[in-house]
């Protein structure tokens, strides 16, 4: 389980606020009178099967979509509204990729122009991310986890005091989920706000301090440490006991099982800022960009 980050440099308190959201898309409700919040110094696990509003919440988040009622704000502001937004929140969104026809440094110097950060951030980043060698390369040539690492840099290029990411551990082998892993809690113990959305249970685990587990309803909310009485049992086996079964009658829904088996300028991009975006998808249940 990962221990409690302290803090260094920013203040403690609740970065992030969903409060009382719903966001209905026709007959189905994505998300129902969803609240949470994330707070400053910690890396929070939003939690849920495929479908359970996840990305619904974090797009919310965002100002990429309207909520149907309710308020999310970020840093005291709704997103679009927030001072210098692209350079205070970073984000990635798995399926929003870098353009493949450019080298990876040459698409970060694209985003620290947008954002006006000076040339030497983009080194600086490839250095944090572990692109360094392959950053003359063109990203069309990358493999999915290198592209996430690209989308991670994009991500981080302004030094955001909260970072959002979508799925980042998809495409990581073991050694790259470990690196992120290490590198999100340097983040949070730095002072910022991470928020990581995943189907990696057993990586959540031992990445995070909070978790809010989603099915369209928020079934938790709170410390990783509450959830699992202080490691007494398994992350997996809480989420599996505050979430419905799948019903067994639905073909086209995996059996529950399969959670368990298998990064547009917002922020600087969502690709980057709200930009920062990632390459690849694949899911399992049970951790930068």
């Amino acid at each position: 389980m990962a221990e409690e980050n302290g803090m260094s440099g920013r203040q403690n308190g609740s970065s992030v606020v969903l409060d009382r959201v719903t966001k209905q898309y026709k007959d189905t409700t994505a998300l129902d009178d969803v609240s949470f919040e994330a707070r400053t110094g910690r890396v929070l696990g939003l939690l849920g099967r495929n479908g359970a509003g996840k990305t619904t919440a974090l797009r919310i988040m965002l100002g990429l979509t309207s909520p149907t009622s309710g308020t999310a704000t970020v840093l005291g502001h709704p997103y679009p509204q927030l001072p210098d937004g692209p350079r205070r929140v970073g984000t990635t969104f798995d399926g929003d990729g870098q353009p493949p026809g450019v080298s990876g440094a040459k698409a970060l110097r694209v985003w620290a122009t947008m954002l006006g950060l000076p040339g030497s951030r983009v080194g600086e980043v490839i250095d944090l991310v572990g692109l360094s060698g392959a950053e003359r390369k063109a990203v069309s040539a990358y493999s999915t986890g290198m592209r996430q690492r690209l989308d991670l840099a994009v991500a981080l290029l302004a030094d955001p005091e909260v970072v959002i990411l979508d799925e980042p551990a998809n495409g990581l082998d073991p050694d790259g989920i470990r690196w992120l892993r290490d590198l999100l809690q340097r983040l949070a113990a730095d002072g910022r706000t991470v928020i990581v959305s995943s189907h990696l249970l057993a990586e959540v685990e031992q990445t995070v301090q909070d978790v809010v587990i989603l099915q369209s309803t928020v079934r938790y909310s709170g410390s990783l440490a509450d959830l699992t009485g202080g490691g007494s049992r398994r992350l997996e086996e809480a989420f599996f006991d505050l979430v419905e079964p799948r019903p067994s009658s639905s073909p086209s829904s995996p059996p529950p099982s399969s959670l368990t088996s298998s990064p547009s300028p917002v922020a600087g991009p969502v690709a980057g800022p709200v930009a920062g975006s990632t390459a690849g998808s694949a899911a399992t249940v049970g951790g930068v960009r």
